[in-house]
């Protein structure tokens, strides 16, 4: 079983009642808090394997695992993470515009809203970005064409004569 077979068996564990799952997530999120914190003040890229990267932050391996697991999609170069190991180099080299996108879709209020951000991106870009992933998951329905208003194909026709004949 690989490293993120294991976390996402320990963090999605089925067995677990909901209070045992709120329990752990709660835990979770003020470690990756934390973790970001740490990240976002850091101007140098950080690599290591899992036991490195894990001492670096003071944080449990599995729990690194997650970090890895969540943050991967925002990295400028993904990590192997299906297939790591304890030895697999890693890098955080990761894309600010992209990481800050990703975690307000993920509604991560608590790493989206850090002062750490303030140095990496104005607030401006910030704005933009939130706006730019709530409009992305916003699903617009058309105007419903009514009978007797005019063909939107431009005809000149009520639809009903034209398109939106039954054939």
């Amino acid at each position: 079983m690989t490293l993120l077979e294991q976390w996402r068996g320990s963090a999605y564990n089925e067995n677990m009642t909901q209070e045992q799952y709120n329990q752990f997530w709660n835990h979770y999120f003020v470690i990756e808090k934390g973790f970001y914190e740490s990240l976002l003040a850091d101007n140098e890229v950080v690599t290591g394997t899992i036991p490195q990267l894990a001492e670096k932050y003071g944080i449990d391996k599995m729990v690194m695992v997650g970090i890895l697991d969540g943050i991967n999609d925002s990295l400028k170069q993904p990590n192997p993470i299906e297939t790591m190991d304890e030895t697999t180099e890693l890098s955080l080299d990761y894309d600010k515009e992209k990481l800050y996108y990703n975690m307000v879709g993920a509604k991560a209020e608590w790493l989206y809203t850090l002062p750490q951000w303030d140095a990496l991106l104005t607030p401006e870009r910030r704005k933009e970005l939130y706006k730019e992933q709530k409009s992305s998951t916003t699903i617009v329905k058309d105007k419903k064409i009514g009978r007797n208003d005019p063909c939107p194909c431009g005809s000149g026709k009520k639809y009903k004569y034209c398109c939106g004949r039954n054939k």
